[in-house]
């Protein structure tokens, strides 16, 4: 038995041995290289460029109001279209209390010099009637109880605007009724009823009562790297498309290149602004992402190859076309090159046969 277990023992290491041997003389072996075959054929090599950036409109103005006061009324909402001069809030003074007591003060003060001018008036006429004086002299009396009148009315009108944003002889031009300025769609309303407004002036910017904007005067804004911006002018066709929208394509075209780039994060960005057509059946909404591909150079109908079949020796290309034997190399002039695809502009016809790229077996 013992014996009999020996010689087992070596028959298996000796089939193990053996097996490894057979394995690597396998592997060993040089194996035929196979290649993917690429066809020459005619198309298009378009160059393009593509820049991120968002729609937004042309005229984007924030409303806001000439005076101090709190919201007593919001009459549109975000999504509404307003027109221009139309009537999106209405305001209720706070008065300043310095301000109010002296337009009080002058209110008093005109009504006293009014009763006074009367009372000057009705004595010089009376005495005018009988002849007692000159008409030069009733003619001044006269002229000094209009203005004591005119400045009555207008020190009330000026007590009116300081208590309540307004006067009796203005209300079509009152400054408490906040106005849309252009015409377009209201794309926020950022205040409610009882809010504290401010207006605009040398301290602050002021409460933005709406936003508005005209949504039917459209661009792309984005930003490109200075290794592209070279290459771009005014005019250039551009293809926008917006994440939002599946399968919705814009024409555009390159309208503003800025002249001063900007930093971020260690790279020179420039601005461009492209104008956007949008087709009527669309809806776009201000702020969308977006991508504006612009051609920067194209090649139409020319005879063209995957570009992994090119070959280079130095500044000379090359490529292996398929004939009886296997592959014979070839020149070729190339030309446009768009990453993927290059034309060919002599040396291939459309339809040769060229080996590609080796492939590599998976096992």
């Amino acid at each position: 038995m013992k014996k009999l277990g020996r010689i087992l023992a070596i028959i298996l290491v000796a089939g193990v041995f053996i097996g490894t041997f057979v394995y690597l003389f396998k592997r060993s072996q040089p194996k035929e290289i196979e290649y993917q075959e690429l066809e020459a054929s005619r198309g298009d090599v378009v160059k393009a460029t593509v820049v991120t950036g968002k729609i937004q409109p042309r005229d984007e103005v924030n409303v806001k109001p000439q005076i101090n006061g709190i919201v007593a009324e919001v009459y549109k909402k975000a999504g509404e279209t307003v027109q221009q001069n139309e009537v999106i809030a209405k305001l209720k003074v706070i008065p300043d209390m310095g301000q109010l007591s002296s337009a009080q003060s002058r209110v008093r003060l005109s009504e006293l010099n009014l009763e006074q001018a009367k009372v000057n008036y009705e004595r010089e006429k009376a005495l005018y009637d009988k002849q007692l004086v000159s008409a030069d002299e009733f003619e001044k009396v006269r002229q000094s109880l209009q203005q004591a009148q005119e400045e009555q009315v207008i020190a009330q009108e000026n007590l009116e605007i300081v208590r309540d944003g307004v006067s009796s002889s203005n209300k079509s031009g009152s400054t408490t009724l906040i106005r849309s300025t252009i015409s377009g769609l209201i794309l926020d309303v950022p205040v409610k009823v009882g809010n504290s407004v401010t207006m605009s002036n040398t301290f602050n910017d002021g409460t933005t009562i709406a936003t508005v904007a005209n949504m039917n005067d459209l661009i792309f804004d984005g930003n490109i790297d200075e290794t592209e911006v070279g290459r771009l002018h005014i005019g250039l066709p551009v293809r926008i498309t917006v994440g939002a929208l599946q399968d919705v394509f814009f024409d555009a075209a390159l309208e503003y290149i800025s002249p001063k780039a900007t930093e971020s994060n260690g790279t020179n960005l420039f601005e461009i602004k492209a104008s956007v057509t949008v087709p009527s059946d669309v809806t776009i909404r201000s702020g969308y992402s977006a991508n504006a591909e612009i051609v920067l150079q194209e090649a139409k109908d020319v005879v063209t190859i995957p570009e992994s079949a090119i070959q280079y020796e130095g500044d000379d290309t090359f490529v292996y076309i398929a004939s009886a034997d296997g592959y014979d190399k070839r020149p070729v002039v190339t030309g446009l090159s768009d990453g993927v695809n290059i034309e060919v502009r002599s040396g291939l016809e459309p339809g040769d046969k060229v080996r590609g790229p080796q492939i590599i077996s998976s096992k």
